[in-house]
């Protein structure tokens, strides 16, 4: 495989994954610690079936939406900012590259820094060094996003059986002390929450990650493969560790799933364990982030553009980022879903199921009907009374169909051959 993955151009038949290796890349990615806080923050504000209620249709949502942008990627070979060239324009596509490189260089800012806070709370280590231990880890993380698909594939097939052991393990540790399922049955909810913002939060938690899924996807031997992997790690792999993290809050009345973790006895490893499952998330996250970078600057310096988001990713972690997760999910998830509407929107009502070969297409600089259409999804998203994020998706994806009809038929695709 090329070592830069392809970041510029459709991913050709030789460089195809099976189902295994894109499975566990994805588990990989959707098994995030910052899940567990997110799926905390609402242990504590619904009962038992209110709760699997907010969890399983959050999940179904995000798991539908992100397998819809999966099926697209494998099928064309491009992640999801190169096919942001064809509904937002050669240069209006910038406007994908800035939003989605911001989602994940949060997420890297928040894992960063959540692992030198672990450690220095869990071993006594002086309050001082957690910068120190911040721009360490900041700059292991990328270590292997660097190497590309393969260093992603190689630590995933290690994190993710482990980090699925230890999720089991505590799950049943926190049912046992609740007295069973009748004992969480009868735990009352602490705190009230909108039902609908925390329908938010749970399709927050990762659908930056769901919009950018088409990066390993793109990799996928078939749509086959690739919708059946992202379906299996968003609703499954993304849904347990939300419903890991609220029921530790609902048993233990507490949303810090590190004090949970620690509450139930386990201490080494506990650290261990969330050392590992972040690492095999945030090298997916910068991964992404050296992706975006090299499509907004139009650079094949794949590993460069990943270093410099590490750096960055580093100093907001330093900066103290991390204490704004809540309000960050509740950002991506008004935001991001209208983007992956346009693209779904643009791939099968202009495109017919089927771009063209990137490199011979003829681009305008700036495909308004998209961009307006984002802009009407995001303002959906922004105001609306209910689930934000699955009325984003479709106003952006009306409001583009609309925008194009009284285009003329050879207006809705591109032209081959060089761009003026």
């Amino acid at each position: 495989m090329n070592h830069n993955d392809h970041p510029l151009s459709e991913v050709p038949d030789h460089a195809r994954k099976g189902f295994w290796s894109m499975a566990v890349v994805l588990f990989g990615f959707t098994f995030f610690t910052s899940t567990l806080w997110a799926g905390g923050s609402l242990g504590l504000a619904f009962s038992f079936g209110e709760l699997m209620l907010v969890i399983v249709l959050g999940n179904l949502l995000l798991g539908t939406y992100a397998a819809t942008l999966a099926y697209i990627g494998c099928k064309s070979g491009l992640h999801t900012v190169l096919m942001g060239r064809f509904c937002f324009g050669e240069w209006g596509s910038k406007l994908s590259d800035v939003i989605l490189a911001f989602t994940q260089i949060g997420w890297y800012a928040w894992g960063t820094a959540t692992v030198a806070i672990i450690l220095v709370e869990t071993t006594a280590l002086p309050e001082p060094m957690e910068v120190g231990l911040m721009v360490l880890f900041g700059f292991a993380f990328c270590i292997t996003a660097m190497i590309g698909y393969r260093g992603l594939d190689w630590l995933s097939r290690v994190a993710v059986p482990v980090m699925l052991l230890f999720i089991l393990f505590t799950l049943f540790i926190g049912i046992g002390d609740a007295g069973g399922p009748g004992g969480l049955l009868g735990q009352d909810p602490r705190t009230e929450m909108d039902f609908h913002a925390a329908l938010t939060i749970v399709i927050g938690t990762f659908v930056g990650g769901a919009t950018l899924a088409t990066n390993w996807t793109r990799f996928a031997r078939t749509p086959r493969i690739a919708v059946i992997a992202t379906l299996a790690a968003f609703v499954l792999g993304n849904g347990l560790m939300v419903l890991t993290g609220a029921l530790g809050a609902l048993i233990y009345h507490e949303a810090d799933i590190v004090h949970v973790m620690l509450a139930q006895g386990f201490v080494t490893i506990t650290v261990l364990m969330l050392l590992l499952n972040i690492w095999s998330t945030q090298d997916n996250t910068i991964y992404n982030f050296g992706v975006a970078g090299c499509n907004l600057l139009r650079t094949q310096r794949r590993r460069l553009v990943t270093v410099l988001g590490a750096a960055i990713g580093t100093a907001l972690a330093v900066a103290g980022m991390h204490d704004y997760l809540v309000p960050f999910l509740i950002l991506l998830g008004t935001f991001i879903p209208p983007l992956g509407g346009v693209i779904v929107a643009d791939f099968w009502l202009r495109h017919r199921g089927q771009y063209p070969r990137l490199g011979s297409a003829r681009l305008p600089r700036f495909h308004w009907p998209g961009l307006l259409a984002y802009a009407a999804g995001s303002a959906a998203a922004y105001y609306a009374p209910v689930v934000p994020p699955l009325l984003g998706v479709i106003v952006a994806t009306a409001a583009y169909a609309l925008l194009m009809a009284p285009a003329s038929p050879a207006a809705w695709r591109p032209r081959q051959g060089s761009a003026d």
